[in-house]
């Protein structure tokens, strides 16, 4: 993969509760299943195996309308590895307008006052025009509002009462 971004945050809870939280890619992903102006009003609905893609193999994928144009991926879990890093990439070509063949995931690390959290992306761009040429303009800052979307909205869910609502495994 050709580029990357990440972001990271801190949040005062124990990693095991912080995976379990964002192993659920419905937490994960919520930014893309709600109507933002990144996603031009439109939102994107998402497909899950049996597995639910909470085991490695599991493929899920995602599908929407942006401006009457159809968007997909379909992904599988390359990589969970329970509390410290899960890791998703695209099979074949998604059909996107700015990034092309991606790998994404999140890594905790234990800390002092909780755990920090690194949310991350590698992609390439389209290889088809115009996607490509929109790539070159816009991949980047999709790519940083996604690992920020994703990161900050973990942060915020466990900054409120919500946090109480995965509990700890044994």
């Amino acid at each position: 993969m050709s580029r990357s971004n990440e972001t990271i945050v801190g949040i005062e809870c124990a990693a095991e509760t912080v995976f379990a939280y964002l192993d659920d890619h419905r937490h994960l992903g919520a930014h893309m299943s709600t109507s933002s102006w990144m996603m031009l009003g439109s939102k994107m609905h998402y497909e899950f195996d049996a597995g639910e893609a909470r085991l490695i193999g599991s493929k899920f994928g995602f599908h929407g309308k942006i401006l009457g144009i159809a968007l997909s991926a379909e992904q599988v879990v390359t990589i969970r590895t329970p509390p410290k890093l899960k890791v998703w990439e695209t099979i074949g070509a998604p059909s996107l307008w700015v990034i092309g063949r991606y790998r994404m995931g999140f890594e905790i690390v234990p800390e002092a006052r909780g755990s920090r959290l690194r949310v991350f992306i590698e992609y390439d761009l389209p290889e088809a025009e115009p996607s490509r040429w929109l790539g070159l303009i816009f991949a980047n800052a999709y790519a940083r509002w996604c690992t920020g979307r994703m990161a900050k909205d973990a942060a915020r869910y466990f900054a409120t009462a919500g946090a109480r609502a995965v509990p700890l495994k044994g």
